[in-house]
């Protein structure tokens, strides 16, 4: 027969118990595992009862460690069972810990997704698709992530879109106006927003150039397309070639015209 003989609490860890049976050291339990089975010290135990306690112990530590992974900040169903696993649990005991953790209202997908999609857009200004990318990483289930990501209104991703364009605008005045466009369809896109976004972006954004602009423009990249050129061609066809560069950069032909006419006259 075994009886319980004495239940002594740990000196490292106030919230687990030794639990001596027949005199003698037998397991330790965490405290809410001694009020869910009633130990008291001369309450007999089954060989049955001791493998239930077991578990549900084991239970019991896998639920404490997640609670300590979220404390920190929150986290998805997928994040707690991978730190789990890491932990080396097994898949039975884990998945009954997050059922713990999901009943008390410590995990919920749901709001860590909202919360997600929020945190993305106020710090990063991200578009639907790489917030897709950051649920998928969580490991948040497909219909959830659709309904999430639909809470994303067109006028809030034009909104935030517009903000980094103004962005790459104001960091980008050494280049052309056409130049910077496609920096912003570039940025905006590695950013998670669709074409149409962008293009309506692109549509409304006002990229002016002053005419002494073009001039220290030329001054940068004129004059590099001519070094370029200039020890290869002469004559029309260098002409062509230095023309047709400086209008793939996004210059206006008459701003290319007269940069060429003052390169051919100080020759």
């Amino acid at each position: 027969m075994r009886v319980i003989t004495k239940i002594a609490r740990q000196k490292n860890n106030p919230e687990r118990y030794n639990i001596y049976v027949n005199e003698e050291y037998a397991f330790p339990v965490d405290e809410a595992i001694i009020i869910q089975f009633g130990l008291t010290q001369g309450k007999i135990l089954e060989e049955f009862d001791i493998q239930e306690i077991a578990y549900e112990d084991e239970i019991r530590k896998a639920f404490n460690k997640g609670l300590n992974f979220l404390s920190y900040q929150m986290r998805s169903e997928h994040e707690v069972k991978k730190k789990l696993l890491s932990l080396e649990f097994g898949e039975a005991v884990i998945l009954e810990a997050i059922q713990k953790l999901k009943s008390y209202g410590f995990l919920n997908d749901e709001t860590y997704s909202k919360a997600l999609l929020d945190t993305k857009k106020a710090t990063m200004k991200k578009g639907p698709r790489a917030i897709r990318q950051d649920l998928i990483k969580k490991g948040i289930d497909k219909n959830l992530q659709d309904e999430v990501l639909d809470t994303y209104s067109r006028e809030e991703q034009v909104k935030l879109a517009t903000q980094l364009a103004e962005k790459v605008i104001r960091s980008e005045n050494k280049k052309t106006p056409t130049q910077i466009k496609a920096k912003i369809q570039d940025f905006l896109m590695r950013k998670g927003y669709s074409f149409n976004i962008v293009d309506e972006v692109l549509s409304h954004v006002e990229i002016e150039q002053a005419e002494d602009e073009w001039q220290q423009l030329l001054d940068v990249q004129g004059e590099k397309v001519w070094k370029k050129y200039v020890s290869k061609y002469t004559g029309y066809e260098l002409k062509m070639k230095t023309k047709q560069a400086l209008y793939q950069k996004g210059f206006p032909v008459e701003v290319i015209d007269r940069f060429i006419a003052e390169k051919e006259n100080e020759e």
